[in-house]
């Protein structure tokens, strides 16, 4: 139809439209927008956002992508020639729309690179799963690439789930592979977390793609697979399992508030400053980093064991904020609550068991380290084997 009426009207054709313009008038737009696809691709290599909450003419800070553009006008006079006010009023090409173009354009020539790196070879799958604060699921997938050699790994996007279901996860990544003309037979690689969707011998995702191809080996990491099966065994016992579960509590009645976490974060650093007054620390770079509760998870190796370090590090500044929560707190539920963590911090069975988990946790987590080394000598790996099988 377009061409039929550029036919009918010749005169009013976007050809003939485009050819009325000068030579001047097609390097000035040429330049405006490669200066906007050079901010544009600035922006997207530092991750940061494009727009601003006030982009009014008379805002002092108009966003990232406006601000820049008037950075680089300010350093280059034919620039500023061409660009923001210098430039035709429906032609600046600083619309959102516009910003959104270039962005989608800069991803699909990103993702074609990458289609291009491996074509027809073999590839890997490595998936994870996580919400965002829209509180919607999204599966970020990536492409293990093992090509002349080189292992590489590439982001290739962020897929939005409705649930994270095995069936509704494999449904995902069958459409998403369509979508770039990948074909499952081709992959070579499972790479998953521990979660039983994921991993589940009988309708997780793993089993689910090996039905499909039997040559997509599974491995899971085998530093992961020593905590969680450390962690789950270890809960057996009533004082351990205790011993997570008031951590977590704990967590909550320290953590949910921002005034909270300024108190404990000003209680350790007058802890701090104590030490190195009375030389009971060393110093030198990149120790007595500031500290924070860490929150185990499940599916997240090594997060117990941060846990406890932490909380053992940050004794002294919790019991002081929880103290000061018993007499301050806003409400009777949270005062009482800190009245119970307090009788328990303060008992026996949680020393005895904290210091216990401590020394069997420290001692996997430096085989968990050493499992993921490339260069790991073989025999200091038996020596920390043994030290876990004997600890």
């Amino acid at each position: 139809m377009r061409d039929y009426e550029n036919l009918r009207r010749p005169r009013q054709s976007s050809e003939v439209a485009l050819d009325r313009h000068d030579e001047e008038t097609i390097r000035k737009y040429q330049l405006r927008l490669d200066t906007s696809i050079s901010c544009s691709r600035y922006l997207l290599r530092q991750g940061l956002p494009f727009r601003g909450h006030d982009e009014y003419e008379e805002s002092e800070n108009k966003g990232n992508f406006l601000e820049l553009l008037k950075f680089a006008s300010n350093l280059n006079e034919l620039i500023a020639s061409v660009v923001l006010d210098n430039a035709l009023k429906g032609d600046k090409l600083v619309s959102p729309l516009i910003q959104k173009d270039i962005v989608d354009a800069v991803a699909k020539e990103t993702l074609n690179s990458i289609m291009e790196e491996f074509k027809d070879d073999v590839f890997g799958l490595l998936v994870d799963e996580s919400g965002d604060v829209s509180h919607k699921e999204q599966m970020g997938v990536v492409r293990y690439v093992n090509k002349m050699g080189i292992v590489k790994e590439w982001f290739v996007g962020v897929v939005h789930v409705r649930n994270t279901s095995s069936l509704s996860l494999k449904a995902e990544i069958d459409s998403l592979l369509a979508e770039h003309s990948l074909s499952l037979s081709k992959v070579r690689s499972q790479n998953y977390n521990g979660a039983s969707n994921m991993q589940g011998k009988f309708n997780g995702l793993k089993t689910l793609i090996l039905n499909e191809n039997k040559y997509a080996y599974s491995i899971h990491c085998f530093s992961h697979q020593l905590q969680l099966t450390l962690v789950a065994v270890a809960r057996e016992n009533n004082y351990v399992g205790d011993l997570f579960d008031e951590i977590g509590k704990l967590l909550n009645v320290v953590g949910s508030s921002y005034k909270r976490h300024d108190v404990l974060r000003e209680k350790q650093a007058e802890k701090l400053g104590e030490a190195l007054n009375n030389n009971e620390i060393e110093t030198g770079c990149g120790l007595n980093q500031q500290l924070a509760p860490v929150r185990a998870g499940d599916t997240h190796w090594g997060s117990h064991y941060r846990s406890l370090v932490n909380v053992s590090r940050m004794f002294d500044s919790i019991m002081d904020v929880l103290e000061i929560i018993e007499l301050e707190g806003e409400t009777s539920t949270i005062r009482n609550d800190a009245t119970s963590r307090i009788a328990y911090l303060s008992s026996f069975n949680f020393g005895f068991t904290l210091q216990l988990m401590l020394n069997i946790l420290g001692i996997t987590h430096d085989l968990s380290q050493a499992l993921q080394k490339k260069d790991q000598n073989i025999a200091n790996a038996m020596k920390l084997v043994i030290s876990v099988v004997f600890a």
